[in-house]
């Protein structure tokens, strides 16, 4: 005999983790001793918590009554709950004996039902296939941990990680969580020890494994277990940076990254600008997607993953060594579940060469192109295709290179006083790049004076795009072209520099996002 029962049609999507979930969740990690992302403990709780309603509604439906079952005996007044009835109760109202030779000796008892007539019932009948009955919960979806786990384990599992980042006896490092009260005793002696792991890998990350080999632990100490509290234990400590992908754990000495990776470069650091957003129409918007451009806000439209994505360099990256983590381009690198760098491998398309690369979360670029773009030769407005690699922890870089020739192209001159000039020359030109945002600077250090300089953003604006419009015969400049020619000499990002365009009336628009400077009286 079985019974079946659904919860609430809000239960999983309203849940709230309970003190009594996370001692749940607490006491499996201590039981199997192993440590588990919020992901694998969502499917315990989701368990835990299906088993604990069949259980309280079991309690609840048996608390009205004694269980019928054939091989029980009941008396007058007798309160009856009958599970195959949906839980159906009632009372007994009288009870005799059964006349059944082929059954053998029974009772009939007859009990008046809750929301019925009177029914009679055997009892005292020692064989029957109903004497065994269970309550058995629905396979519904609120009750199936494959559906429910599919539909909202993502929001679950956020409510896991708040709840445990709350409570000072679990600990986690790459991901993964366990009682503090577990870990193995890692002391300075064993962290010195590493230190020294690390110093002779000359900035190679280590996974903790390697680590672990010259450093003394008790013997018959769990291996995950150990590799745990050394993880948690350099997390800890300042000299020790964690740098692998999500999932695999790898250590580094800080003080070995290169400085681009442990500092921002100088040509990446942007001051704020304030605007207006609802100045940008949808062809800003559009150009500022296509942009790829680390500083655009979230509030762009993500792209689809994507296995390629070929971008213009803007001076900033192209001097920095850097490439942009943007909506397109950021699902082509590693990522990591709480490292703010990741070490992983640049790969050249052409060459085959493979250089360390960093992805620096926190900040949103990728480090570690320097010496690349000097080989290639590449300027501003270059364009350069990211590619997924074919092995993991690899990206593939290649830079559109042609054979040497001149072309005109739009050229930066930098005056005595500083101040600049655009003009088209014929230049030496290696790789394809973006007529629009293609500008040849003969000497980068001629530009580092000018970073240097205080001006308000709408001047330097009017000033850049002065000189911009002294090689259209319109006397107009694109959107497009105006940006990449304030990155020379102030990192910008698109949305500010748009708005400003849109909402300043010195700025006239002439169609399709080009733009000429108020004639002056």
């Amino acid at each position: 005999m079985a019974s079946t029962f659904s919860l609430p049609a809000d239960y999983w999507k309203s849940l709230e983790i309970t003190r009594q979930d996370v001692e749940t969740l607490h006491t499996y990690l201590f039981e199997i001793e192993t440590p588990l992302t919020a992901r694998d403990l969502t499917t315990v709780l989701v368990d835990a918590r299906v088993k604990a309603e069949i259980e309280a509604e079991r309690r609840k439906r048996e608390s009205g009554g004694k269980i019928y079952m054939p091989n029980g005996r009941y008396a007058v007044g007798e309160d009856i709950i009958f599970p195959g009835m949906n839980w159906a109760r009632g009372k007994v109202k009288a009870a005799r004996p059964g006349r059944n030779p082929e059954v053998g000796e029974f009772e009939v008892v007859t009990v008046e039902m809750e929301n019925g007539p009177q029914r009679l019932f055997a009892s005292a009948l020692a064989d029957h296939d109903l004497n065994n009955i269970s309550v058995e919960a629905s396979q519904t979806a609120d009750l199936n941990a494959e559906a429910i786990l599919h539909e909202y384990g993502g929001e679950i599992e956020k409510k896991i990680e708040s709840a445990f980042s709350n409570n000072e006896e679990l600990v986690k490092i790459a991901g993964r969580w366990f009682p503090r009260g577990l870990l193995i005793d890692i002391n300075e002696g064993h962290l010195n020890l590493a230190e020294a792991v690390l110093d002779v890998a000359q900035g190679e990350p280590q996974p903790t494994s390697a680590v672990l080999k010259d450093i003394e632990l008790p013997a018959g100490v769990n291996p995950k277990l150990a590799e745990f509290a050394l993880n948690y234990a350099l997390q800890s400590d300042q000299r020790f940076d964690e740098v692998g992908p999500a999932g695999d754990v790898q250590w580094c000495l800080r003080r070995q990254e290169p400085n681009g990776v442990r500092d921002l470069p100088s040509y990446l650091q942007y001051e704020r600008i304030n605007y207006d957003r609802s100045a940008l129409d949808e062809a800003m918007l559009k150009l500022e997607t296509q942009l790829d451009d680390e500083l655009s806000e979230e509030s762009v439209t993500p792209h689809k993953e994507v296995r390629e994505v070929t971008i213009s360099l803007i001076y900033p990256h192209l001097r920095a060594g850097t490439l942009p983590l943007s909506t397109r381009t950021r699902s082509l690198f590693p990522t990591a579940y709480e490292s703010p760098r990741v070490r992983f491998t640049l790969v050249d398309a052409r060459s085959g060469i493979k250089m360390p690369g960093w992805v620096v979360r926190e900040h949103g670029y990728v480090f570690g192109l320097r010496e690349w773009y000097k080989s290639h030769q590449l300027m501003p407005g270059s364009l350069v295709a990211i590619k997924r690699g074919q092995r993991p922890g690899e990206v593939i870089v290649e830079a559109k290179t042609q054979r040497a020739s001149k072309d005109w192209v739009r050229t930066l001159i930098v005056g005595n006083d500083g101040g600049l000039v655009f003009a088209m020359l014929k230049q030496p030109i290696t790789a394809e790049f973006n007529d629009r945002m293609a500008i040849y600077v003969s000497d980068f250090k001629a530009l580092d004076p000018l970073w240097e300089k205080k001006r308000s953003f709408e001047d330097l604006v009017v000033t850049v795009m002065h000189e911009l419009t002294k090689l259209n015969p319109q006397g107009h400049v694109h959107a497009q072209e105006l940006y990449a020619a304030v990155n020379l000499v102030r990192r910008v990002a698109p949305a500010p520099l748009f708005a400003l365009l849109a909402s300043r009336p010195r700025f006239i628009h002439v169609g399709d996002l080009h733009f000429r400077l108020e004639e002056q009286a």
